[in-house]
């Protein structure tokens, strides 16, 4: 509980009107009307409320070198193949007169409804009622380790794999950094590169910023899954998105070393990743294994 960046729910909306305001920038949402209504499968089939948005705390990410350690528990399984395979890596590759460096790490998704698990909104409707559950783990995942393969997943890749469409990258990192990301150029990850290939590897010298647009790629692969819905597309239902909306989302450094707020996805690591990852045990976290609590948008009609 200590992990978790609280100022990141912020701000609150209720039927229009921003109650608590927050210190990162909000992202525009139904909730802005004063008063909705939803469909419901009784008579007399329409419910009214009043729109409610704030920013959940619902999901986290591991991202890790060590194949099955997981630092949301201090600890971790033995590899359970040969080892030195599946293991993360962050090197330099020498190509011409370039110099290309290469990141990948292996990733663990968990649900993490915390408003739920500490109870203290039970009569809340806008809440998410599940427990706590591991749902993904990629060392099991072939398509996470190997960039060809993911092209099941994620065939329109193809698409995007050409300087033009990179270039267009560049008007998100300037969005991002300056504010919300464009989530029209869902392609895009801003300051942290390319969405696609929806795998582990990440070509990117910054360690720290490496792992955050893995954590990132982790929230488009689980929506393309069908693992994870959007809260904040529509206020009477979660809404399955294919094609992420990264806008709704935030990530938050909670380990190996806490940050002090959060980043919205494509932030460039300059502003707010200095010293989140030591050279050395921090608290008894193991470096170069991250948290990454995810932050999403809930917008909901409260009846």
């Amino acid at each position: 509980m200590t992990d978790i960046c609280w100022n990141c729910v912020f701000p609150i909306r209720i039927g229009g009107v921003t109650v608590i305001p927050g210190d990162v920038p909000d992202t525009p949402d139904l909730s802005r009307l004063p008063v909705c209504v939803c469909p419901i499968p009784v008579p007399p089939f329409l419910r009214s409320g009043i729109p409610v948005s704030y920013w959940e705390p619902a999901r986290f990410v591991e991202t890790v070198k060590n194949p099955f350690y997981f630092p949301s528990l201090g600890a971790g399984m033995p590899n359970l193949v040969a080892p030195g395979f599946l293991a993360g890596t962050h090197s330099q590759i020498a190509s011409g007169n370039q110099i290309d460096t290469s990141t990948f790490a292996q990733a663990h998704w968990f649900i993490f409804p915390v408003w739920t698990l500490l109870e203290l909104l039970t009569d809340f409707v806008c809440l998410e009622e599940s427990g706590f559950d591991v749902t993904y783990l990629s060392e099991v995942d072939p398509l996470w380790n190997n960039d060809i393969l993911s092209l099941i997943m994620s065939p329109e890749a193809l698409l995007f794999a050409n300087p033009v469409a990179q270039m267009s990258c560049v008007a998100d990192s300037v969005a991002a950094n300056g504010g919300l990301p464009i989530s029209a150029l869902y392609w895009c990850m801003g300051s942290w590169g390319s969405a696609y290939p929806l795998t582990g590897h990440v070509n990117d010298d910054n360690y720290v910023q490496a792992n955050a647009a893995i954590a990132a790629r982790m929230i488009y692969k689980m929506g393309r899954m069908g693992a994870l819905h959007d809260t904040a597309v529509n206020l009477c239902a979660a809404v399955p998105t294919p094609i992420w909306v990264k806008q709704n989302y935030r990530l938050h450094a909670a380990k190996p070393v806490r940050d002090v707020t959060c980043s919205p996805i494509g932030r460039s690591s300059l502003i707010w990743g200095a010293g989140n990852n030591p050279p050395f045990s921090a608290g008894g976290n193991s470096s170069d294994n991250f948290l990454w609590m995810i932050f999403r948008k809930r917008a909901c009609c409260a009846a």
